[in-house]
């Protein structure tokens, strides 16, 4: 076989795995929400985050702290869960992290979502911060003052409450 036949073998093989490789990361990118409230809930929603994973070792209706409540329950995204599983100590861009919080009567009083965008608000570990009314109302999105001031205290766990990722 001739140089130039063996090098146009290898680079119709390396296409086989490159492209389809690039294209599914390219997909997957721009699956991902914008940092905005109401296109986080519209992608949440749509992708049906009821059925995601839930924080492992925490059921539906754990007990909770304020200013979340008394009763949480807690939603993750894929790759937050192999975060969380795997011990890797931060999330990575594109890590969804949902919470809905119920009232001492278990009434869902509202929904927070903690959301990993790279290159967002670097002084708060690039999460995007958003609560919401049950009916997917926006009550607070972005640089959340009180999100952020109360989680820096959990840098070392990347600003998350919930349970351990290292």
């Amino acid at each position: 076989m001739t140089h130039m036949k063996r090098l146009v073998l290898v680079l119709v093989v390396v296409s086989l795995f490159a492209v389809p490789m690039l294209a599914w990361a390219y997909s997957n990118m721009m699956d991902l929400p914008a940092a905005d409230g109401k296109a986080v809930w519209t992608y949440i929603t749509k992708s049906n985050y009821q059925e995601w994973p839930l924080w492992p070792g925490k059921g539906e209706l754990y007990k909770g702290l304020q200013p979340h409540g008394a009763f949480l329950t807690t939603y993750v995204s894929k790759d937050a869960l192999k975060v969380i599983k795997g011990k890797k100590g931060m999330f990575g861009n594109g890590a969804i992290i949902i919470k809905e919080n119920y009232s001492p009567e278990k009434k869902l009083g509202s929904i927070t979502v903690m959301y990993r965008v790279k290159g967002y608000n670097a002084e708060a570990g690039d999460w995007f911060w958003a609560k919401y009314k049950p009916d997917g109302t926006v009550d607070a999105d972005g640089k959340v003052a009180g999100c952020i001031n109360c989680h820096n205290v959990k840098i070392e766990n990347d600003w998350v409450y919930t349970g351990p990722v290292k």
